[in-house]
């Protein structure tokens, strides 16, 4: 972070207190000593769709150890009781496709628009690494309890081993570079993410340079590009897909054109990891999906990610300011201060261009029913990481969309829950609520398949038989509380903007004038000024951060032809914003 001299007789006015409060991952999160009993709650059978009330599940270490009515279970006497009265418990859920590789932000994906000489991609690499175990945690927080990386570099699998030894992380399941027809520029040398093959000797080479890595799956990139011919790079698929199976692992394929991916379902891919966008699928192409077990990931918001990025057209919830990076988010919005001759496109004249929902995002939604209602194994993915779609808020929105297009609550549950765990080949210990099954489970209060967007807002955690809340999950520390108010500010978002402040905020001209008192106060204030000025955008500048303090120096458009410079100095007590001064 870089400082900034001038300002540090400021720091030292405002008596600022030495230490910075504690990450919130590791806080009042311990593994229980004794068995974890859940009484008189209503399970949600994922298979059947139904709700069973007044149900008991024990928990012992890891492993559910008994369900069934509270008049048959006998609860272990000394078992640590969750009164369950009034509240649903369903399965942890999956997100069956994310990248680790990458950060959800504007600089992640060079290969797709190249920014490297504003913010090098190496810096965007060890963001990434740096920030793994938070983005991680931030999965939990929202119920997901098993993530599935589809492609990265070899460094995924040391990934995957550090995740997966954490409890507030969720089980990764992972493989490593995509095995592909085509080689994207600028993402890096050293550890590539993907690798052309240009031969089936080289496609299967690439397959057995992975294994003694012990890869979950297999994963292929087939892309073909105008004026090529889907055929012609087909025996690298075949190879890739023989190599893979020859060594007892499924194969993902990156097949998004109805031609590819016939050919690659025909050649003996498990798993279409995005949805088919350019036709409608006919009968033949729905019933090769069915009799082939295929497993369909639909995506259908990572394509929307992209074009409301480049147009800085954004829909932000307030599931996305509260469970998404902060600090990813806010580089989504970079586009409207960077300056233009620097950007390869003007992100207003691209409205012109790009529509969004666009013709593919409604034939994605059209091929999701279809492949639903023919039987074909539909579960739920994301593709976070790409840009535009943050980790861990993204899935949210994505089963969202897939009540859109029309699948039912228990279907969506279903995508996300036991058909993950069975397209993947972990039905055995993961998907559903019974004995023996690994304990990761969702304690909600409202019912999931009356309303699915219970799963907006969820209670309790239980991860490998581990209760926690998603609060003690979630970072909350001073430079958080400012990145997130300032996101929302970026929005025009009046409810998220004001989340981050205290019910008594006090808002100062410095040193001492009061202008503003008050949560409410400030509403009246700003939902107005969200209204009036539509090209509002604030651009951090600079930051400091010191104990409970930060300070941002802020150059705020919209207001007229030149920019406003600003200094904002907040000041946080009991995890809110208490106090801001302004210097203009």
């Amino acid at each position: 972070m870089r400082k900034w001299t001038p300002y540090a007789t400021i720091l030292l006015a405002l008596s600022l207190p030495a230490a910075a409060q504690s990450h919130a991952n590791s806080a009042g999160i311990t593994k229980p000593t004794t068995p974890i009993v859940i009484s008189k709650v209503t399970v949600i059978n994922v298979v059947t769709g139904k709700a069973v009330p007044d149900q008991t599940v024990v928990i012992d270490s890891n492993r559910i150890t008994a369900v069934g009515p509270v008049k048959k279970i006998k609860i272990p006497a000394n078992g640590t009781v969750i009164d369950g009265s009034s509240k649903y418990l369903m399965p942890g859920m999956t997100d069956a496709h994310i990248h680790f590789f990458q950060s959800g932000g504007l600089y992640t994906r060079p290969d797709g628009v190249n920014l490297q000489q504003l913010y090098p991609y190496e810096k965007d690499q060890q963001w990434i690494k740096d920030n793994l175990y938070s983005q991680m945690a931030r999965y939990l927080a929202c119920g997901i309890t098993r993530v599935i990386d589809v492609g990265g570099p070899m460094g995924n699998y040391a990934s995957r081993d550090s995740v997966n030894a954490r409890i507030t992380a969720p089980e990764a399941l992972v493989t490593g570079p995509l095995v592909s027809t085509f080689l994207p520029p600028n993402l890096g040398q050293k550890d590539p993410p993907i690798v052309k093959a240009n031969t089936a000797e080289e496609a299967r080479a690439l397959v057995k340079k992975q294994l003694p890595l012990k890869p979950d799956f297999i994963k292929i990139w087939y892309i073909v590009l105008p004026g090529q011919k889907p055929e012609t790079s087909l025996p690298v698929i075949q190879a890739a897909i023989e190599e893979s199976h020859a060594a007892g692992l499924k194969v993902a394929v990156h097949a998004t054109q109805y031609e590819t991916a016939k050919l690659a379902v025909t050649a003996g891919a498990d798993i279409l990891v995005h949805s088919v966008d350019d036709k409608i699928l006919d009968a033949e192409m729905l019933q090769l999906l069915r009799s082939k077990q295929v497993v369909y990931i639909p995506t259908l918001l990572v394509s929307q990610g992209y074009n409301r990025t480049f147009t800085q057209q954004f829909n932000f919830t307030a599931h996305d300011f509260t469970y998404g990076d902060p600090f990813m988010l806010g580089t989504l919005t970079d586009l409207q201060h960077i300056d233009k001759s620097k950007l390869p496109f003007d992100y207003k004249r691209l409205r012109s261009r790009l529509s969004i929902p666009n013709r593919e995002d409604s034939t994605m939604l059209t091929n999701l029913k279809l492949a639903q209602e023919a039987g074909v194994l539909v579960v739920a993915g994301t593709d976070a990481g790409n840009i535009g779609t943050l980790h861990a808020s993204s899935f949210y929105a994505e089963l969202l969309a897939m009540q859109q297009a029309g699948l039912s609550n228990a279907e969506i549950i279903r995508s996300a829950t036991i058909n993950a765990a069975k397209g993947f080949g972990k039905d055995k210990s993961y998907g559903t609520i019974e004995k023996g099954k690994i304990a990761d489970l969702l304690l909600l209060d409202r019912d999931p398949l009356q309303d699915i967007t219970a799963l907006s807002n969820i209670q309790t955690v239980v991860h490998r038989g581990v209760p926690m809340q998603p609060q003690q999950l979630l970072p909350v520390t001073p430079e958080i509380l400012a990145q997130q108010q300032l996101n929302a500010y970026n929005a025009r978002n009046i409810d998220a903007f004001l989340e981050p402040y205290s019910d008594s905020v006090r808002i100062y001209s410095f040193p001492d004038k009061l202008i503003v008192q008050g949560k409410e106060a400030m509403r009246d204030r700003y939902s107005g000024m969200f209204a009036r000025i539509k090209e509002l955008h604030c651009k951090l500048v600079s930051r400091i951060v010191q104990g409970d303090t930060v300070i941002d120096e802020e150059s705020i458009t919209g207001f007229g032809e030149k920019p406003r410079s600003a200094i904002a100095i907040y000041k946080i007590k009991n995890g809110k914003i208490a106090e801001v001064y302004f210097i203009q």
